[in-house]
């Protein structure tokens, strides 16, 4: 069974920055397409970014050229770097890993809080 833990959320002020990271217990890794998603109170669940195993990446207009997907397959581990924070970005942030869908995998999710 595979599993994701994420990490690296907090409360930070508008027009900062934080590193996401997700590390993943899944396998093949580098076969994956990971993903980050996010949930603010109220809402569904949106996509945020994802990233391919070739690399290619995929984002939300809404945090395009400001938040960048990564991976590291030697780490097994997934970041999403999120800059020019705005409150509107305030939501539990998830991680995913996809397989097929058959197999794909969320983590617990991680708070991330921009004050205004």
């Amino acid at each position: 069974q595979g599993q994701l833990v994420e990490s690296g959320g907090g409360l930070v002020q508008a027009g900062g920055s934080l590193r996401l990271s997700c590390a993943a217990s899944v396998a093949p890794f580098s076969s994956a397409t990971m993903g980050w998603y996010r949930q603010a109170p109220g809402k569904q669940r949106e996509l945020v970014a994802t990233i391919n195993p070739d690399r290619t990446t995929n984002y939300a207009d809404s945090v395009k050229g400001r938040f960048t997907i990564s991976r590291d397959n030697a780490k097994n581990t997934v970041y999403l770097q999120m800059t020019s924070l705005k409150s509107e970005d305030t939501a539990v942030y998830y991680c995913h890993a996809y397989f097929s869908r058959w197999t794909e995998y969320w983590g617990q999710g991680t708070q991330v809080t921009v004050s205004s």
